[in-house]
């Protein structure tokens, strides 16, 4: 007998590769449970599959930084709770020292559908009652027809776990000018935050003051520092100055699209301007000004 649970969750992370850096994502997980009946009749209880499933698959990628351990240019060690990783992209190098649980170590060259979908079915057949013989996992993107952009950040006052430097999302983005879809303006956010790291202004330290591996050699001509102490510990980040865009405030999601209307105003100051912004999938803010 087979269960299937269409658009069970979404996971907002993000992923290193060796070409794009650091790139925030959003992904629709679907599962199909393979299995006998319990004593009620059913694979899973719907109930269970959410709190059991979703819990996890929360627990382990989600508002994480997914790492392809095997990748040749990553290197990674941790002690204790903490964890120090350096990678190399054509973007340039990126440096962490963050507790643990901001990242998701992934045994595996890339970070793509399959892997991921490996890794998360390995947690769940643990996680999973003895008569549930076999998972399948789809993870997809949302389908967009607009543009979109890849960011990540990281949010030192939340309570959760956004506060987790590197984590992100892909997001679609529409603007109206005067009242009028404008495109032009859609295209502009999505290529100015493309694979973007947006960084809060409060949160830059001078790279020197980050302590990080041994292989971190960079400098603030080359990179932004990062540094704040949230709830779940102290987070560390050098990122390559190209791959990032400084932003004055929290970004917040509706912090973003102020920010987005707010640029937009100041650009054409005789136009009004509203931005509905996305953070990932079927959740956002609008802001309007001008």
């Amino acid at each position: 007998m087979q269960l299937f649970v269409k658009d069970l969750t979404v996971i907002d992370f993000s992923y290193l590769c060796p070409i794009r850096g650091m790139i925030g994502e959003s992904w629709i997980v679907d599962v199909l449970l393979d299995g006998g009946l319990d004593e009620q009749n059913m694979v899973l209880d719907f109930s269970k599959v959410k709190k059991t499933i979703k819990n996890t698959i929360d627990d382990v990628a989600d508002h994480r930084l997914l790492i392809p351990t095997a990748c040749s240019q990553v290197r990674w060690q941790q002690q204790g709770d903490r964890v120090w990783m350096d990678f190399a992209s054509q973007k340039g190098n990126i440096h962490l020292a963050c507790p643990s649980q901001a990242f998701a170590l992934i045994p595996t060259e890339v970070i793509d559908f399959e892997s991921v979908n490996d890794f998360l079915q390995k947690a769940l057949r643990e996680a999973l009652p003895d008569n549930v013989q076999d998972i399948s996992i789809t993870l997809r993107n949302e389908v967009l027809t607009t543009p979109y952009y890849h960011y990540s950040h990281g949010l030192r006052k939340h309570d959760g776990n956004c506060q987790r430097i590197a984590h992100g999302h892909r997001s679609p983005v529409t603007v109206f000018e005067n009242g009028i879809a404008a495109p032009k303006w859609d295209e502009y956010w999505a290529e100015r935050w493309h694979d973007a790291y947006l960084g809060t202004e409060e949160d830059i330290v001078p790279v020197a003051d980050l302590q990080l591996s041994k292989q971190a050699n960079v400098s603030d001509d080359t990179h932004y520092g990062f540094h704040y102490v949230a709830p779940q510990g102290d987070f560390q980040l050098a990122m390559p100055k190209n791959c990032c865009d400084i932003i004055p405030h929290d970004t917040t999601v509706e912090l973003l699209a102020d920010y987005m209307a707010v640029t937009l105003a100041a650009k054409v100051p005789e136009s009004h301007f509203k931005v509905i912004a996305y953070e990932g999938i079927g959740k956002g803010a609008i802001a309007v000004r001008g």
